[in-house]
This record gives structure tokens, sequence and C-alpha cells, in this order.
């Protein structure tokens, strides 16, 4: 049997919030609701499975997601259009810009939950 991550846990101050600015971010669908959760799936069947709890317990954690060319230019337009501050590096140092590491294009920005979130195009390692 090979192992699979199947989901995840992401901590929100709101996970509706979270759940549909992430989804709506990406094209991707709200998968359900249970309980404390509102999972967003993605394309290999992960769910990311958002979970509100309070503000102060929240420890921001970075999240990278592989995404193609395309999925990238319609995500990059959205974060540009609604004034999303990003960065080209982790240490936020390169401010309004993307970056082009290992023949890719990747961008940092925060959730509503101050998440630090990644999107690349090719894996590191290129």
């Amino acid at each position: 049997m090979s192992v699979e991550l199947n989901h995840t846990i992401i901590h929100a101050r709101d996970n509706r919030e979270s759940a549909e600015f992430f989804s709506d971010l990406l094209g991707l669908e709200i998968a359900s609701e249970w309980g404390p959760f509102i999972a967003v799936q993605l394309s290999n069947s992960v769910t990311l499975d958002f979970a509100t709890i309070p503000a102060d317990k929240i420890t921001p954690q970075h999240y990278a997601f592989l995404v193609s060319e395309e999925e990238f230019e319609a995500a990059y337009a959205k974060i540009s259009e609604r004034g999303i501050e990003h960065w080209a590096d982790p240490q936020q140092k390169q401010p309004g810009e993307i970056n082009t590491n290992d023949g890719g294009r990747g961008v940092y920005f925060l959730d509503p939950s101050k998440h630090a979130m990644e999107l690349i195009t090719v894996p590191y390692g290129g």
C-alpha cells in the first residue's frame, strides 16, 4: 500500500472566510462541511479542512502549492487585482514581485489567518 496525504487541518480565525479565500483564489470547490470543518479539495484528492479556533491560538504555518502556469496566471491576476500583499521571497524582502526560481514562477502571500501561502509552477530543484 502506498502512503498518501488524505487531509490536513488548517486553523483559521473564520473557517468560511479562509476556505472561500483559498477556493476562490485557486478556482477550487468547497467539498464539504462536517462538524467544525469546511473542506476544500485539491486535484490530488487531498482536502484542506479549515477549522475556526481563537485567533490567539493560531500558529502561522507555511503551505506551498504546485500549480500549472495557467493556474498561477489566474491566481496571480486575482492577487494583483485585489491588492493582496505578496512577495517573491519567504523573507518578504521583495514586495510586489514574483520569483523565477528553478525555471518556473513563484509567489508568497498571507491568507486571512496569516498563514504563509506559496504558489510555485516548478518543484524545488527543477
